[in-house]
Formats: C-alpha cells, structure tokens, sequence
C-alpha cells in the first residue's frame, strides 16, 4: 500500500474510532457535565484541566458539543502518542493532538509557540498546566509557566478551568480493567491574564480558580 493510500485510510478510520471511543467513555463512567452559567462553549478556547490519567482529556473531549469537539485538540505528550503505530494513530489522527516533546534537552520546537500556532488555525486547546499526572496526596500540583506564556502570547483567548472528578478511580494506575464509576466534568468561569499581571500572581489565580472547582478540597489548599 502507498503512503498516500495508508494516509487515506487513517483519514477514513479516525471517525469511526472516535465515536467508539467517546461511547466507550460514556458506558465506563457516565461522564456529567457541568457547564459554567454561560452554558457550553460557543467559541474558542483554552480548557485548563486537572491530571490524574491519560484518559483525563477523552472525558472533556467526550462531553463537548459534536461541532466544539471537532475543533479542539488535546496537548500532549509526544514520547506517549509516538510508542507505537496504535498509540500514534490514536493520538495523532483519531484526537488530533498537539503533540509535544517534553525533554527541553532534545525538543526542536517550541512547545508555546506551537500552541499559538494552533490558536490562530482557529482550533481550541485542552492542556494540563501541572506538566504531570497527579500521583501524589495533594489535589493539585504547582503549574508549570506554559499556561502564563501562552495567555501572555495570545491575551484574545478566554482561559477555561475544567475539574474532572474521579477518573482517577476508573483506572486506577496499574490497573488495566476500569472499574465503572459516575466521572464528573465541570467547567469555570472564563478568565483572561490581567493587564501587567505577573506571572506567579497569574498562575495562583489560575491555579484556585481551577481549585475551587473540585467538589472535595477547600479552595485555601
């Protein structure tokens, strides 16, 4: 088979895929969503998200709107998407991923530069500013810098706080059969980076706005 026939067919089995996967979802965890008051989304945006399994962004993914969802591309990691010619596939055509290559040392792109890119074709954005799953006690680990950079290169775009509830505990790690529980996915209020607003202050504030989310932590944390 041709390049071009097996870029074909990936094209043609991405759909199908992604429908059994966003059903998939929905059997295992019944995933809820829980709009802001402005209701789901009409326009671009960054969804910002809590990290505790690779499965966090098919359940924001799952729960946009069909003509939302088309347009929004998960950032992720590469050296995961990239393992294997099913993980690619998956990664690279079934969600469309911004794929990004974590090791500082190796990288040949910059991965906020990247980002913008991809705001100005137009499309949205789910990212996870902790850099990491979550393993530890904590709800929520520090952020990285890239969420301040990005809302600094593009100040256009509304920043959207996503909390995704107990994910963590339909595939726990290790663990290859998911055990089905109700996930939950709720949605903030949008926020912009303030005008002169530095960037720990910017990423404290995006940090407990996200918190306050979280249905079992005190927004103090």
């Amino acid at each position: 088979m041709s390049a071009d026939a097996r870029s074909r067919s990936r094209r043609w089995a991405a759909g199908p895929v992604a429908t059994l996967i966003v059903l998939f979802a929905r059997a295992v965890t019944a995933v809820r969503a829980h709009w802001s008051p402005d209701g789901p989304p009409r326009r671009q945006h960054v969804y910002y998200a809590n990290h505790s399994s690779h499965g966090d962004f098919i359940l924001i993914w799952t729960v946009l709107p069909p003509r939302a969802r088309s347009r929004t591309r998960p950032v992720a990691g590469a050296e995961y998407w990239l393992k294997s010619p099913l993980t690619r596939f998956i990664g690279s055509h079934v969600f469309n991923a911004v794929l990004i290559e974590r090791q500082q040392e190796t990288r040949s792109e910059d991965p906020v530069a990247r980002m913008a890119g991809t705001l100005d074709e137009g499309a949205s954005l789910i990212l996870f500013p902790e850099g990491t799953r979550n393993q530890t006690d904590d709800p929520l680990l520090p952020f990285k810098s890239g969420l301040y950079h990005l809302a600094k290169l593009r100040p256009d775009v509304e920043l959207v706080p996503v909390w995704i509830s107990n994910l963590n505990r339909v595939m726990p790690k290790g663990e290859f059969v998911p055990i089905p529980l109700i996930c939950t996915v709720t949605f903030g209020e949008p926020l912009r980076l303030r005008e002169d607003e530095q960037k720990q202050a910017f990423l404290d504030r995006a940090r407990l706005a996200l918190l306050s989310l979280s249905p079992h932590t005190d927004t103090a944390a």
